[in-house]
Parts: structure tokens; sequence; C-alpha cells
């Protein structure tokens, strides 16, 4: 094993270049491999077999997908504004791949020039970088639209950048909650925070989990979110009039956002490359790595090994896995909403109650604080029973159909008030 000191100079470099290569390699076999996943998933929800003709049980599919994509004729609409058309799915592209550079993907590497750490840049906005750069993305659908001079399109673009203003407000309100018991903005912190705790922010920042898996779908624009598409109103959205290539590449952009998105919540609410026990802790401090404190307060050195880096990128890969199948699962699953519903459930629903669940978590800790509770099994614990009655609260008294209502609820309230009813319609008795 090496010496534990971040590894650097010529090493470093090289280390760097490394790492940039592979991650982006297995990034873009992720994407193109969920897209077989949900083929396959979707297929095996409705009773059928799905793509396995290309290779050993359909393996080779996305392969064969992008040289069909590659070699399919371009089009480009006469009347379109040809350097923004080029342009949008570009733009569109770059944020879903270039997130994925502060995500730490499993434990530090020792080597004999140093110790590696599992992370492409470890920059000290982290979160901030993510959010900031993961917004760009709506630029490159609103332009799409735009410049495809379709009024589909043009509709799908402004649904999109409508619906993400609307869920980044609750996506970063729903952060906060992470930010104030990490203390720091960085997700490697956030991972040894959630080390020195002995347990996951899902649990005591459970509602701040719920929040961030709805932005999420909302922010990805899958269904039931899938309002800038919306095939049933507005052709296919904003890529009505894109075909090839420049077409696969919003679909990779779509797939390359519910990646990244599943990696933070991995990391933001499960704790990221970590696993179970202590036995794989580590994290820089002072200079040395460390996997804790002892009771006197003196640090205890960190164990790194290969070994433990492989495990704990499976680890990180099978906690990524299990939110990519979640958002395969959700999407052939429910029926997507009506414009006014994604619309309510965004400002009237998520907003507020995302602002009260952060003044909540606040006053918990510092009322925790203010009595001495030290940080470990019994913080977390505290918070999680504040978490679970929060939870409990918003999920079984709050909207009770109040707020996202369907159809036929809607025609219900308009008949009750042409006859002077106020009240919402009671459902009759059955019949003995």
């Amino acid at each position: 094993m090496g010496t534990l000191h971040p590894i650097s100079g010529i090493a470093g470099l090289i280390a760097m270049s490394l790492k940039t290569t592979a991650i982006f390699t297995v990034v873009m076999l992720v994407v193109a491999y969920t897209t077989l996943a949900e083929r396959r998933v979707s297929a095996w929800i409705q009773d059928r077999s799905g793509p396995n003709r290309v290779g050993p049980f359909g393996l080779l599919q996305p392969i064969a997908d992008g040289i069909k994509n590659f070699l399919k004729e371009e089009t480009l609409p006469a009347t379109a504004n040809r350097v923004f058309f080029v342009l949008a799915p570009i733009i569109t592209i770059a944020p879903a791949l270039v997130t994925f550079a502060v995500i730490p993907v499993a434990a530090p590497l020792p080597t004999p020039w140093g110790v590696v750490d599992m992370v492409i840049a470890d920059v000290p906005i982290g979160i901030l970088y993510v959010l900031a750069v993961s917004s760009l993305g709506v630029y490159g659908l609103v332009l799409g639209g735009w410049s495809s001079n379709n009024k589909y399109a043009f509709l799908g673009g402004l649904r999109a950048s409508a619906q993400m203003v609307s869920y980044e407000v609750a996506l970063g309100l729903s952060i906060v909650g992470v930010l104030m018991l990490a203390g720091n903005v960085t997700l490697t912190e956030m991972v040894w925070r959630q080390q020195q705790l002995d347990m996951w922010f899902a649990l005591p920042l459970s509602l701040a989990f719920i929040f961030f898996l709805v932005s999420a779908f909302a922010e990805t624009n899958r269904l039931p979110f899938d309002m800038p598409e919306s095939e049933s109103e507005l052709v296919t959205g904003y890529h009505t009039e894109y075909s090839a290539m420049k077409f696969s590449m919003y679909m990779i952009a779509e797939f390359g956002h519910m990646v990244t998105a599943s990696a933070l919540m991995a990391t933001l609410f499960f704790g990221g490359w970590d696993l179970p026990g202590s036995w794989d802790d580590a994290f820089w401090y002072g200079g040395q790595l460390i996997s804790g404190f002892a009771a006197d307060g003196s640090v205890i050195l960190a164990t790194p090994a290969w070994w433990k880096t492989l495990l704990t990128f499976a680890g990180f890969g099978l906690k990524t896995g299990f939110f990519l199948l979640v958002y395969i699962w959700v999407r052939w699953t429910l029926p997507r909403f009506r414009y006014d519903q994604v619309m309510a459930l965004g400002w009237k629903v998520m907003l507020p109650t995302a602002l009260a669940y952060v003044m909540l978590v606040a006053a918990t800790i510092l009322v925790l604080d203010e009595i001495g509770m030290p940080w470990g099994f019994g913080y977390g614990l505290a918070l999680t029973g504040v978490s679970t009655l929060a939870t409990a609260g918003f999920l079984l008294f709050l909207d009770r159909g109040h707020t996202i209502v369907g159809a036929a609820a809607l025609d219900r309230q308009r008949t009750a008030a042409q006859h002077g009813h106020t009240r919402r319609p009671v459902a009759a008795p059955a019949a003995d």
C-alpha cells in the first residue's frame, strides 16, 4: 500500500486523466444501456419480450441503435434557424455529462505514488456547481423548440422552461437540510458526515428526500412530468423537427440527466459510496486520511485498499442503478399529469411545504445543539423522529385531493357550485 498522502505532480496529472476518461466512459456506457434497460423493463411490465435479437439477450441493441442514428438522413426544416437548431442538442447534452465531475464514486484508491480520490474534481462549491450546471440544460430545450419554427415544438420548449422554474426552487430547498447537517457544500464532505452519523440522510431528512425525488422527475421531464414532450398533445414537443443523431442527442441528454440525478440521490441521501459498517470510512483531515476520531479526540488513520475501492464502487453503482430502475418503473406505471396539476404541485404544495420543512429541520438542529447532544446515531435518531412525523403529515393530511384533483372531481365541483353548494359532494352510501 502506498503512503497516505494525496497523489500529486506528474503522477497526479496521469491519475486525473485516467479518472476522467474512465468515469466519462462508464457514464456513457450506463446511459447507453439504460436505454436498453428501459425497453426491457417496460416489455416485462407489459408482458412482452422487448429487444432480444441483436447480440446475446439483446445486449448489442444500444450499439445497433447508435449505428442506425449515425446513418439516418438528417433533416433541417426550411424555415428553421440553422445555427440554433444545430446548437440546441449540444447545449442540452453537455450539462448532463459534465455534472458528474463532482460526484465521488468510490473510496480513495491507494497507489505507490499516493492516494487517488475517486472523484474527478472535488471542488469547494460542490452541490452549487451541480445546481448551476444542470439548470443550463433547459436552454437547449427552449432553443430547440424556438429554432424549429414549429408551434408544437415551441410550446414544448415553453413548457420545459416553466416546469424547470417551478421545480428548481423545491429542488434547492430539499437540499438545504442536507447542507445544514453536512455543514459543507462539497459532496465528499456529505458522504463523510453520513459515515460519522452512522445513518444515511434519507432517514433524518425523509421529507426532503421525497421532495428531491419528485423534483428530479420533473427536472428530467420524465413521466408523469413529461409535459414538454407530451406526444398526445404536442407530437413530440421540443424535438418534433429533429431526426437522426441530433434527435439521439436529446435522448442521450435525458438519460444522462437521469443517471446524474440518480447518482445525486444516492450521494445526498444514501451515503454515496459508503456501505454499512465503518470498515470503509475514509476522509482527508489535516492532510491525513482518517477513518474517524477516538474518544480522546485523536484521529484514527484509515486503511485504504484496492478491494475497498472496488466494493464501494459496486455499492455506489447498485444505489444509482436502483434509482434508475425507479425512474423506469414509474414511467411505465403512472399516467401523465395535466399541465395545471404539474404547476399546482410545484407552487401550491411542494414550495410552501419545503420551506416549512427547512424551518422545522433548522429548529430541530438548533434544539439538539443547545441541549448538547453529540453528533452520532442518537442525533440522527432524534431528527428521524421529527422527520417521520412531518412526512406522515404531508402524505396523509396535507393534500387529500383539495389541490391536485382529477378531471372528474373538477366536474363535480363545478356542478356543485352551479347548484349553490359550497362543500364538496359526499359519495352516496352503499345500498343494503
